[in-house]
């Protein structure tokens, strides 16, 4: 061992005795005072070190490749904290060395560190090292250095000195297990990708630092498709496989400053800095191509794969994190029902929504419907009207359809949706008709398929409407107003449920009428198994048939069909009058859109 001096170890009078009860003490009280973080709490200790020692400069320095000073006391402001220096070329290195305390009265005297820049540039004389165990490791040193090397460090000192490296050996531990748990509670086990608390945590802090640098991001949620397959036909393992291997090539697929978290199963959460939201779905493309072409490789051979996704872009105040996560898990949720392997982007609302304002408005009975109108080609005159959903805020402004229904359906809330609109329909309908209007008025609602599988919210709606008629001045026979149409776009698991589902109001003397006729085969399949009394051509159809001689004559060969099987065609989105003309003439029986009238908020039932 490398020659150091002794410290003074003459006997303590009283007064020193007392002075280091006091340091014991002060030690004490740092040590369980609160409010301080880890790093605060060392720094506060080292300072005291420091002052009670009358240090230039008192060192924790970590001791690897490089000695690096990770928390520093510093008189003099020659030693930064994250200074780095080779360890050959530190101070510390005799005690990294041999894990022994070395103290030295006058380094200018030291055959090894004389020439030292601390000695040279600095005038650093006296050195004291202490190493500082945390847990099995000795790889941190405590260093108390001093221009003047009067007085002496005698045995009270060095007591000290142990002392508070033995607590800071403590401390050090503590905050690494700290740190070890916290990650390990953040971190998804089997991807080794952030988790869910973890991501929400990180959203926190994208949400507060926009307003810094004045940039958004995009925000994605990704669901691999059929991945249930992947554990039913090959077994769990194999699954995890599939979603290590998922996962780094999301990781890889990511530009700098990217994340990308395990949210949960098989769903992935992308936050992607400064984008847009045409550039997330630009990123997104590519890793779908790559996971469309490449297989990947498990230890039962290549599984192909692909996903389906839902994406935003945020920028300061546009909303809440839980609303984000709403927007871009709607966005999936259309993604996935309209056939996956299928990137969609979500869209802002104008007042900030979210599933508890959703079910907020639902308990209050704040769904409202705004009524447009339906007539006939023929005559120009009202034959009926289409009740369209909305939701009155709390604060009197109204939110459409296509703002809250995907979030509704989403939800699960779109039974109770349809519930509110249907019973105030039925309430507009007997006041129409005790004014004296027409008893052939129709009036057309839409029900999802969430609405008609609840036998209860079935059963409350057919003994609603005996209620109403009982209450109608009109005589009604077997045929009665209201018309529940049925969209494309919904989901269903089985026609003969479906069927059943609808039979009570059949029977009651409901009609029936299928939405947006043409924009997909799932119409076709309504047609061929329910009794159907109304088609609503497709809108995109009747915008389009005036450009396009193919689709106008699918629009007049729908008209024909359905004249002949004794069905009515409605043609939507008609903005024009010859549009109208040239529909009436193809035999189409109603029309709907603009030309005729925008929709007229109604009373609140």
């Amino acid at each position: 061992m490398l020659p150091v001096n002794e410290p003074n170890q003459r006997a303590m009078p009283a007064d020193r005795d007392n002075s280091h009860v006091d340091r014991l003490n002060a030690l004490w009280k740092l040590s369980m005072r609160r409010g301080l973080s880890d790093p605060e709490r060392i720094r506060a200790m080292l300072a005291m070190a420091a002052d009670v020692l009358d240090m230039d400069l008192v060192v924790l320095g970590e001791l690897g490749e490089h000695c690096t000073a990770r928390y520093v006391s510093d008189r003099l402001g020659v030693l930064p904290e994250g200074t780095r220096q080779p360890v050959e070329l530190s101070l510390c290195r005799i005690v990294y060395q041999t894990c022994a305390p070395a103290h030295i009265a006058d380094l200018a005297a030291h055959p090894l560190y004389a020439g030292h820049r601390m000695v040279t540039e600095f005038g650093m004389r006296v050195f004291s090292g202490i190493p500082v165990s945390v847990g099995d490791e000795t790889r941190w040193v405590l260093a108390f250095l001093r221009r003047r090397s009067v007085p002496p460090l005698d045995a009270v000192d060095i007591a000290y000195m142990d002392l508070i490296a033995d607590w800071l050996g403590n401390a050090l531990h503590q905050s690494a297990q700290k740190e070890l748990l916290q990650r390990i509670a953040l971190t998804d086990p089997l991807t080794g990708l952030p988790n869910r608390r973890a991501a929400e945590e990180r959203l926190q802090k994208e949400k507060a630092r926009m307003p810094r640098d004045g940039l958004g991001f995009a925000l994605a949620l990704v669901d691999l498709d059929h991945f249930k397959m992947v554990n039913d036909r090959y077994g769990h393992a194999v699954g995890d496989e599939v979603l290590e291997a998922v996962a780094r090539r999301f990781e890889a697929g990511l530009r700098e400053g990217d994340w990308v978290a395990r949210w949960g199963g098989e769903e992935f959460l992308f936050v992607l800095h400064g984008s847009t939201a045409e550039g997330a779905v630009a990123i997104l493309d590519r890793l779908a191509s790559l996971m469309r072409s490449t297989p990947v490789q498990t230890s039962v051979g290549a599984i192909p794969l692909s996903f389906s996704a839902g994406a935003a872009a945020f920028g300061e105040g546009d909303c809440e994190i839980q609303s984000m996560l709403e927007e871009i898990d709607l966005a999936l949720y259309r993604a996935k029902g309209e056939g996956r392997d299928q990137i969609r982007v979500a869209a802002h609302t104008r007042f900030p929504w979210n599933g508890a304002l959703l079910r907020q408005a639902l308990a209050e009975t704040r769904v409202r419907y705004a009524s447009q109108v339906i007539v006939d080609l023929q005559s120009r005159q009202a034959v009926a009207d289409e009740a369209l959903a909305r939701i009155e805020t709390a604060t009197g402004e109204i939110v459409e359809a296509k703002d809250f229904v995907d979030m509704a359906e989403g939800l699960g809330l779109m039974a109770e949706v349809d519930r509110q609109v249907v019973r105030s329909v039925m309430q507009h309908c007997v006041v129409r008709m005790n004014e004296g209007g027409p008893p052939d008025f129709a009036h057309f609602v839409n029900v999802s398929p969430q609405f008609l599988a609840r036998r209860d919210l079935v059963d409350e709606m057919l003994e609603d409407a005996m209620d109403y008629c009982q209450t109608c001045s009109a005589m009604l026979g077997p045929v009665k107003p209201i018309v529940l149409e049925l969209t494309e776009r919904q989901r269903i698991v089985s026609l003969d449920k479906l069927r059943a589902d609808l039979q009570p109001f059949i029977d009651f003397g409901f009609r029936l009428a299928l939405d947006d006729f043409g924009s997909g085969y799932s119409s076709y399949l309504y047609l061929a198994h329910l009794p159907v009394s109304f088609l609503k051509i497709e809108g995109w159809l009747v915008s389009q048939m005036r450009q396009d001689r193919k689709v106008a004559g699918i629009v007049e060969s729908l008209a024909n069909f359905a004249r002949k099987e004794g069905m009515r065609t409605v043609a939507e989105h008609v903005e024009d009058a010859e549009t109208a003309r040239i529909l009436a003439d193809m035999g189409v029986d109603y029309g709907q859109g603009w030309h005729f009238g925008r929709p007229q908020r109604a009373h609140a039932g």
